[in-house]
């Protein structure tokens, strides 16, 4: 088997671990970049959701040459929810930079990461990061890396992995943690040194899996994955053997060819044994299916993608405003919309149900539904969701329920409150050590537990605390847990609110809208502190006589409002209640608009709770 020049390797971390500045850190190094060029931080966060959250969403890659091999980079996403996109790219990849904050250390997604590459056999790098913080540890860090990889029962080689110490702001990296760098050589010397070039015999029919999709406006559905054998050029027939039903092939003409050079798609006359390329020519590939020529149809394994947990339902807009706000309001709409993100992402799951309207859609987590939910409202769809609710299963006659790793780093001021919460929401303390001046509490919770919970997290922590959490198993349901501890003000009639009618109702609770906002019956309006729904009228306008006019309606002042955010809004939803969502608006609704059926209907279920 002839050498090939070629590393391939995926960056893997816990969220804002330092994996896309890193990148940037390591192309610039390439000479990807111009020396006059300006850079833009987080070069590779190209999605507009990425830049405006400061996370990583879908993963994407790149490449440079370094003293004449090219190294392919995929960077990965670090939060939990996305851990979908992390299982497939690894299938793509022969080795990975583990990066580990030097303060942080490992968490609860740096073990998930970690597990799923060691699984793989593939060659650790681990890059201790943000080495240029006061309150950096890097001793300590490194024993728990070390601990990681034993409880992981990593191999002896995975256990002598290289440490590489790094700044990737300042775009420096040291083999010594008490000297510090100068560029970013070291470490890509590691990596050419480290992890082996792929395994890919040229002289075999061509064949390679398709980790990943990405959509081109002029060419259609693009295949990206590694050439695991052979070589294939422009024009030449392939088929595709589906992931789901291997018996089943598809044959298409390889329109182009593109490798990635630096940051962008170079067209190519040829796909070459181990380099990661994207052909194009075919609308039927999906993610896991194996491309290959017909003298060897045999299927590439296919990494399993975890199951989600989390679901929730997305229906078609039935309130009075229905229509009005987006471009896209239907059910065919809303179902080809849903469909195609499935297709897109193995991690998320589309059910259709017994109405025409209505659809489940599971996923890893709140925040990995609350993308597509942006990303749909962007586009122009408008329709509602319900209330996020975890997935039970049931074996052997006893009901399980999902369970988070949940880790949270809190000054120690905060312990106290923190574990009054914990409490409430069935969390199980597993240990507890400081961390400099701060405390680490690691728990073990059901994972409805954590719902809305993050706005309370930074009340209780005055904003200081860090707070991140995995899926770990599945465990005996551990009874009721009743966070919602306040009710909603609805809104009485449709029209428009009135300040009047406001300054009145922000007595009873908070506002959620100010003057001058269309609302409708049945719309929730504000939050009452107590744990019960009040109807009010906050179109109500003032009635003018002789003596009283409406100039006296600048006395009245409003408390100033801040308006719910998607994962806010998601956060406060209720049982019986939906999130309606436009292009312009995000409105939070009862499922049922009319007052007097809705008090029946919840009198009736009082009354079912007091009988049992």
């Amino acid at each position: 088997m002839e050498d090939i020049k070629i590393r391939n390797i995926a960056i893997i971390a816990h969220v804002d671990h330092g994996k896309t500045t890193l990148v940037n850190a390591i192309l610039k190094e390439g000479g990807v970049f111009r020396e006059n060029q300006a850079i833009q931080d987080r070069v590779m966060d190209s999605n507009a959701l990425e830049r405006e959250r400061g996370i990583t969403i879908f993963s994407k890659n790149a490449s440079l040459m370094y003293n004449g091999i090219k190294i392919n980079v995929v960077d990965t996403p670090g939060h939990a929810d996305f851990g979908g996109e992390v299982e497939r790219i690894l299938k793509m990849v022969d080795g990975v930079l583990l990066v580990v904050d030097a303060f942080e250390g490992t968490m609860p997604q740096t073990r998930f990461v970690l597990e799923k590459a060691l699984a793989l056999n593939h060659k650790v790098i681990v890059v201790i990061n943000k080495i240029d913080r006061k309150d950096a540890r890097i001793k300590e860090v490194i024993d728990e890396v070390l601990d990681l990889l034993m409880d992981l029962d990593a191999n002896e080689e995975q256990l002598d992995s290289p440490f590489v110490f790094c700044s990737a702001r300042q775009g420096v990296c040291s083999l010594d943690m008490d000297k510090p760098g100068t560029d970013m050589k070291p470490l890509l010397d590691t990596i050419i040194k480290h992890i082996p070039a792929p395994q890919a015999d040229a002289t075999k029919p061509f064949k390679m899996l398709v980790s990943s999709c990405e959509a081109n406006d002029y060419l259609g559905k693009l295949a990206v994955g590694k050439v695991e054998q052979g070589s294939v050029k422009t024009n030449e027939t392939l088929d595709i053997v589906n992931y789901h039903d291997t018996d089943k092939h598809k044959q298409f003409k390889v329109a182009n060819i593109f490798e990635f050079q630096g940051l962008k798609k170079v067209a190519v006359p040829e796909a070459k044994p181990g380099d990661i390329v994207c052909l194009a020519g075919s609308s039927d590939v999906t993610i896991g299916d194996t491309i290959a020529k017909s003298d060897d149809l045999e299927p590439i394994p296919f990494v399993k993608i975890s199951e989600p947990s989390i679901e929730m339902e997305f229906s078609v807009n039935d309130s009075p405003f229905a229509g009005t706000e987006g471009k896209f309001f239907t059910s065919r709409h809303l179902r080809d919309r849903l469909m195609k993100e499935a297709v897109r992402d193995l991690s998320l799951k589309v059910y259709e149900t017994d109405s025409a309207d209505k659809f489940r859609v599971l996923g890893r987590g709140e925040m990995h539904i609350s993308i597509l939910v942006e990303n749909m409202r962007r586009e122009g769809y408008e329709f509602q969701v319900s209330m996020p609710k975890v997935i039970y299963k049931e074996e052997n006659g006893v009901k399980l329920e999902p369970i988070d790793n949940l880790t949270i780093d809190v000054p120690e001021t905060c312990v106290s409150t923190i574990m009054g919460s914990m409490g409430v929401r069935k969390g199980e303390l597993q240990n507890m050590s400081p961390k400099g001046s701060r405390i680490r509490l690691e728990f073990k919770i059901p994972s409805r537990g954590l719902f809305g919970y993050k706005n309370q997290f930074l009340t209780e922590t005055n904003g200081e605390g860090i707070m991140s959490s995995n899926f770990a198993d599945y465990e005996p349901y551990k009874g009721p847990i009743n966070t919602r501890n306040y009710g909603a003000l609805i809104a009485y009639e449709t029209g428009e609110s009135i300040v009047y009618g406001l300054y009145n109702t922000q007595e009873r609770g908070r506002l959620l809208i100010g003057p001058g906002v269309k609302v409708y019956g049945g719309m929730v309006v504000g939050v009452n502190p107590k744990a019960e729904d009040i109807v009010v009228n906050v179109c109500k306008k003032k009635q003018l006589t002789n003596i009283r006019s409406s100039a006296s309606d600048e006395a009245l002042r409003l408390i100033p409002i801040k308006p719910l955010t998607l994962e806010e809004s998601l956060e406060f939803l209720g049982e019986d209640e939906l999130l309606e969502v436009t292009p312009e608006n995000l409105r939070i609704r009862k499922k049922i608009l009319d007052h007097t059926i809705r008090g029946r209907e919840t009198f009736r279920k009082k009354q079912e709770l007091n009988n049992k």
